[in-house]
């Protein structure tokens, strides 16, 4: 399928002074309310929004697995400069559908499974060779090229992890694109309280020991996460469900969240980002 653009890069940025633009909703197909909600977080993103209506992207696609991205890019357009209150998702979704079959039925799926899939298809749609030499924990994305996606999203992290018995520490670093907070409580919360929850310290004992060097066995050991690294927009996904035991299935937790980001979160090196929440 061929796509194309109702408007040339110049022209759709002179023409959104006469417009209300990203003042434009999505129309749901059945049940995807998940799926609108991530696009609608998507195309909020000043810089995402930008790369697409300036052009951009076009010099780093990859054509032969860009259908989706493209689509993706018409969906910004109408949504940003188009003349509609609202436009329907239903191109993007088909073209998406057949990369990833999951979603193909206009069914409830998990938003987070559907942000992950997104930015993992637009990723490799944009992904140009790193220049850069990539640490250890670099992740899954760094490690095969930089895109868009690397450039806002993805952050670094550090869990410190120390020996009960020897004292011994030792860091290891680890990638992030979607940072996973427990929510702390059944009332009331805020965001800053999620984060706290989440730079607690934990011990790791029993089946999660960890395997000292230093002291050549398995060894109760303590844990502690920091952002040692964030990126331009960091996106939290609050852990709704937690487990009440192995043989009872997870069960939902009802708390009200203030979603305002805190100016300097605990065990965080430097934070100027843009916070999305899911």
């Amino acid at each position: 399928m061929a796509w194309k653009w109702k408007y040339s890069p110049k022209e759709q940025l002179e023409d959104m002074s006469s417009l209300h633009p990203g003042l434009t909703g999505l129309q749901n197909l059945e049940n995807t309310c998940y799926m609108n909600a991530v696009l609608q977080c998507l195309c909020s993103l000043t810089p995402l929004v930008q790369y697409f209506l300036s052009g951009q992207w076009n010099t780093a696609l990859h054509e032969e697995i860009g259908e989706s991205a493209t689509a993706f890019g018409c969906l910004v357009s109408d949504m940003w400069l188009g003349e509609f209150d609202y436009v329907s998702p239903e191109a993007f979704h088909s073209v998406f559908a057949k990369r990833y079959p999951t979603f193909s039925k206009r069914t409830q799926h998990d938003a987070q499974e559907f942000l992950i899939c997104v930015l993992d298809d637009l990723h490799e749609a944009f992904k140009q060779p790193s220049q850069e030499r990539q640490s250890p924990g670099a992740g899954a994305r760094s490690s095969s090229g930089t895109s868009i996606i690397t450039q806002l999203f993805e952050g670094q992290l550090s869990h410190g992890i120390r020996c009960l018995t020897c004292k011994a520490h030792s860091d290891r670093p680890e990638s992030f694109t979607v940072l996973s907070l427990p929510i702390p409580s059944t009332r009331a919360c805020s965001l800053q309280d999620c984060l706290e929850c989440f730079f607690q310290p934990d011990t790791l004992t029993l089946n999660n020991q960890i395997n000292c060097y230093w002291c050549g066995s398995n060894q109760d050991a303590t844990v502690k996460a920091s952002i040692t690294k964030a990126p331009p927009i960091i996106i939290f996904h609050l852990k709704r469900t937690r487990s009440e035991g192995n043989s009872q299935p997870p069960c939902a937790t009802h708390s009200a969240i203030w979603i305002s980001l805190p100016t300097s979160p605990p065990r965080v090196a430097t934070l100027e980002s843009t916070a999305c929440v899911l």
